[in-house]
């Protein structure tokens, strides 16, 4: 916890220092005052642009002031260069006093205008120097070449103004106390974050909400996990806003800041590849990503909505909600890509090759999910197994939870989802208890000892099976003397129910029923009973000489030693 806590204050420390030593060092030297023999001159770092790119913007402490086009074979990032070099010089230059106007050629030319010292043979002196020429280029968007001169001058004379005024000392200690304060509010909301993060997620809803019931569970829970990443989540956030927002505050880091995002748009913007006459960057690529995800979630909640407002209302079955509902979905989905792919210029005719394609792709490396989706529409239309079906299909039993275009969901009666694939529902033997009606016949095999009343057992069968609530009165239970057994009448109870996934606990609550209506009527249930029959006749048995000999000695020593036993008794 401690560690923590000084990793925090130092990397708040480390931040302000190196804030302090970009801003304050240039901004003394305002002063004529330079700390560093090895001062990094930020003002020449430079906005690379691309010669091919028709226009560019002349950016100065990472804003951007206007921008400018090229002009025959000189580029406009040339231009701009020239020109941001120009106004780095006017910024720097106290003798710097505006920005006048001048008609060469027909066209206007802005000049930077410089007050010269007065000496005491001359009076003052205007120096102007050539910032660059506003061409036709230059006025997109403007109405004409002077209005745009005009409305140029008075941006460049802000800025310049505006330049001065951030590179003022007092001006840098102003932000350096800012970006203090905004440290400060960085740490305490981290810590408080933390603080958060120690508690529970129900703990953390008691504090809102007094009266929870609490939970005994040690274990953090996956709502407990979730929140405490969002709150780690939140802190990363937190610093990065704050750091972005620090940054923003001087103009040597904003202009730092301003590059790295020139770098990564100029990266992203770049085209990856072209279809057609359409080239796509990765922002391109993204954003279509980012919309086809968007009409997923999209799609999916109107699925949600449809189920829940309007479907279970019309009191459908499980089965055909699950199947309007999947249509709806993918009809959706299917119509935003359509409309996405239209939105950037790609011709679906032209996707005949891609089509083509992934038709070979799917032959050979997607059979298998080829044939599952194929297989889970012929399902969904044929409406063979459908949501809440009771089915057996190889060793699993269970209820159908989920129709999913690929598999579906199998419940067990041990409660264990089973991903059972489509294709196997239909190339395998599956029994479904709810195919067409709900109402399964269940059997129930009884053995009574012989000798008893078969009238009483019929009688007891069907009194056990009418008192259960889920047997059905309609088809009504039934008993059949099925045959005599090795160890018993054996009779076979058939009862109907309408739930065939309770099946083994009502036929639990039947046996034990029968079991007490037996023992009050005095009806044995017998156990497996086998008979041994011995001959009398005698066996003809042949000993070898030496078992013989060896039995008439035991037998000598056995009538010895009863002898010494009856004569030592008789002399007591």
């Amino acid at each position: 916890m401690w560690l923590q806590k000084i990793s925090q204050v130092a990397l708040a420390v480390v931040t302000a220092g190196l804030i302090l030593f970009v801003n304050t060092s240039s901004g003394l030297a305002q002063l004529d005052y330079n700390p560093f023999p090895y001062n990094i001159q930020f003002e020449d770092l430079q906005i690379y642009s691309d010669p091919a790119v028709p226009r560019a913007p002349v950016v100065i402490d990472g804003r951007e002031i206007f921008s400018v086009g090229k002009i025959d074979s000189n580029p406009a990032g040339e231009r701009v260069a020239l020109i941001r070099s120009e106004l780095l010089e006017a910024i720097k230059d106290d003798s710097f006093t505006g920005v006048t106007i001048e008609k060469q050629s027909g066209l206007p030319v802005l000049y930077l205008v410089y007050q010269q010292p007065e000496n005491s043979e001359s009076s003052p002196q205007e120096d102007r120097r050539y910032l660059f020429t506003i061409t036709k280029e230059d006025t997109i968007g403007r109405k004409s070449n002077q209005e745009t001169a005009v409305d140029l001058k008075q941006e460049i004379e802000q800025a310049i103004a505006r330049a001065k005024r951030e590179r003022s000392l007092a001006y840098v200690l102003r932000q350096t106390i800012i970006t203090g304060v905004l440290l400060l509010l960085a740490i305490f909301g981290t810590r408080l974050l933390e603080q958060l993060q120690t508690y529970s997620f129900r703990k953390a809803i008691q504090r809102v909400i007094p009266g929870l019931p609490n939970n005994n569970s040690s274990q953090p829970s996956n709502l407990t996990t979730l929140y405490r990443l969002k709150l780690g989540f939140a802190q990363f956030i937190l610093w990065v806003i704050t750091i972005f927002i620090i940054f923003r505050l001087f103009p040597y880091t904003r202009h730092w800041l301003y590059f790295i995002f020139s770098i990564l748009g100029s990266t992203f913007n770049k085209s990856v590849f072209s279809i057609g006459d359409n080239d796509f960057s990765i922002i391109n690529l993204l954003f279509l990503v980012g919309l086809f995800i968007a009409s997923i979630i999209v799609s999916n909640h109107i699925t949600n909505l449809l189920r829940t407002n309007l479907l279970q209302v019309t009191r459908m079955t499980r089965g055909s909600q699950e199947i309007i509902s999947i249509i709806t979905k993918y009809g959706l989905i299917s119509l935003a890509t359509i409309i996405l792919l239209q939105a950037y210029g790609l011709n679906l005719s032209s996707l005949a090759l891609i089509g083509s394609a992934l038709g070979v792709g799917i032959g050979f490396g997607f059979q298998d999910i080829a044939r599952n989706f194929a297989s889970g529409i012929v399902l969904l239309f044929e409406r063979s197994i459908q949501v809440g079906d009771f089915i057996q299909i190889g060793q699993h039993l269970g209820v159908v939870e989920e129709v999913r275009t690929r598999s579906i969901v199998l419940k067990t009666l041990d409660r264990i989802s089973v991903i059972v694939p489509n294709s196997r529902l239909l190339s395998e033997e599956v029994i479904n208890w709810n195919h067409r009606r709900n109402v399964t016949r269940l059997h129930l095999p009884v053995g009574v000892a012989y000798g008893s009343n078969v009238k009483k057992v019929k009688s007891a069968l069907l009194r056990a099976a009418e008192e259960h609530v889920e047997v059905l009165r309609n088809p009504s239970p039934q008993v059949f003397f099925t045959e005599f057994g090795d160890s018993s009448l054996n009779f076979e109870l058939l009862f109907w129910t309408s739930d065939p996934s309770r099946q083994a606990p009502l036929t639990s609550d039947l046996c034990f029923r029968i079991e007490e209506i037996f023992n009050e009527q005095g009806i044995n249930i017998p156990f497996p009973q086998r008979d041994v029959n011995f001959k009398t006749e005698d066996l003809p048995v042949k000993l070898s000489p030496q078992l013989e000999s060896h039995l008439l000695y035991l037998l000598k020593g056995l009538i010895s030693n009863q002898y010494k036993h009856n004569k030592v008794r008789s002399k007591k």
